[in-house]
């Protein structure tokens, strides 16, 4: 165990990286300022398993953690696996999964995810999320439209009359409440693997959070954590 914790823990403390823009795994902050949510209790709980405290270390948004990886800035990361992001940060096998689909405006001619792709459709996407890069990858024919947050996505989903708005399911159904006759496509585009990263110099603080992923998924606590914060549209990843 001393050499993972020289590995994940070379300070004393265990810094985890949270993506603060994904509220289903952020649902709030405490008192102290500290995130709340499934992504910060999976954190807690490896740094207990390690014998060491944790210190939340926060970012606006999953591409600025990818960004920070090997600046001595985080010890893990909590952030959806990309083959983009793979190439800095070894991943575990996803804990949890969240559906990304698209929504349209009233009176959309698309009625099914592959109508999206096509010459002159524009798509607004939050850029560097998990569900960007895998449009960046296979979005062949539409033009992708990117913002920098969430909300600016919309705005500009709405202001510039584009004819689709990627996301994450349960913020699409909440931004379809607020655009009556809007519908969201049946089905997903993909599923954004929700992992744990650290150094690709770390190999066994790797393999360390490989198999607490594995505990955590078959033990039931990440199933136990998506419950007790009452969150809709995670699931717990498939072995």
């Amino acid at each position: 165990m001393d050499a993972i914790r020289s590995e994940l823990a070379p300070h004393g403390v265990l810094r985890a990286g949270i993506n603060l823009s994904n509220s289903l795994l952020v649902t709030g902050r405490a008192p102290s300022g500290d995130p709340v949510g499934v992504a910060p209790d999976m954190a807690r709980e490896i740094a207990a398993r390690l014998g060491v405290p944790v210190v939340y270390v926060p970012y606006a948004n999953p591409g600025e953690i990818a960004d920070s990886a090997g600046a001595d800035a985080w010890d893990i990361g909590l952030i959806g696996a990309e083959p983009a992001r793979a190439r800095i940060i070894a991943f575990t096998s996803a804990y949890a999964e969240i559906e990304a689909s698209y929504l349209v405006p009233p009176g959309s001619p698309l009625h099914a995810l592959e109508e999206v792709d096509q010459p002159g459709i524009r798509v607004a996407v939050t850029a560097r999320t998990a569900y960007c890069l895998w449009l960046e990858r296979n979005i062949k024919r539409a033009t992708l439209v990117q913002s920098a947050s969430l909300d600016t996505a919309y705005e500009q989903f709405l202001g510039d009359k584009l004819d689709a708005l990627a996301g994450l399911g349960p913020r699409l159904i909440s931004e379809s409440a607020r655009l009556p006759g809007s519908r969201i496509l049946a089905g997903r585009f993909t599923v954004v693997q929700q992992a744990i990263g650290t150094s690709s110099v770390n190999a066994k603080g790797a393999a360390f959070l490989q198999g607490f992923v594995e505990d955590a998924r078959n033990s039931g606590l990440v199933a136990q954590l998506i419950a007790r914060h009452r969150v809709v549209g995670l699931s717990v990843a498939s072995s």
